[in-house]
């Protein structure tokens, strides 16, 4: 069973952060520059975001708003799922899908470990089934 553990040690914990005041022009800028399609919005050490694409189309294109006038903590998801270094993949795909979410930070204890996206939990899905069906064949055919 892949945990988010296993997903960590594969990926890295690297977490691109913004502060809930930075204006989300800054915030696209550093998402475009690391190649990410989500920030963690930390106010101090303290987790109070996350700032998606998703929240800039929905919550500036379609309202109108400004983005280098608008700061992240206007637009950003406050209310944010968090997980566990232990918990399965399995976990994480349907806390992903039941609440249609694409981010997960990951915390040990009270301190951040590293964010999981979606696409990451697919892979380790995809990579798990794999070895599983090799496991198989080669039980099938007899070969070590």
């Amino acid at each position: 069973m892949t945990t988010v553990r296993d997903i960590l040690r594969a990926k890295g914990n690297r977490v691109w952060c913004v502060s809930p005041d930075a204006t989300v022009f800054s915030a696209l800028e550093l998402m475009a520059e690391k190649n990410v399609g989500a920030l963690v919005v930390l106010d101090g050490e303290n987790l109070v975001g996350i700032f998606s694409e998703r929240d800039y189309a929905r919550k500036i294109i379609l309202k109108g708003k400004a983005s280098k006038e608008t700061s992240v903590e206007e637009i950003m998801t406050s209310e944010v799922t968090t997980v566990r270094p232990g918990q399965s993949v399995d976990e994480c795909m349907a806390l992903m899908t039941e609440r249609r979410i694409r981010h997960l930070p990951v915390f040990e204890g009270e301190k951040m470990a590293g964010l999981i996206s979606i696409g990451d939990v697919v892979k380790a899905v995809i990579s798990e089934r794999e070895f599983m069906i090799q496991q198989l064949e080669h039980y099938i055919t007899g070969e070590p």
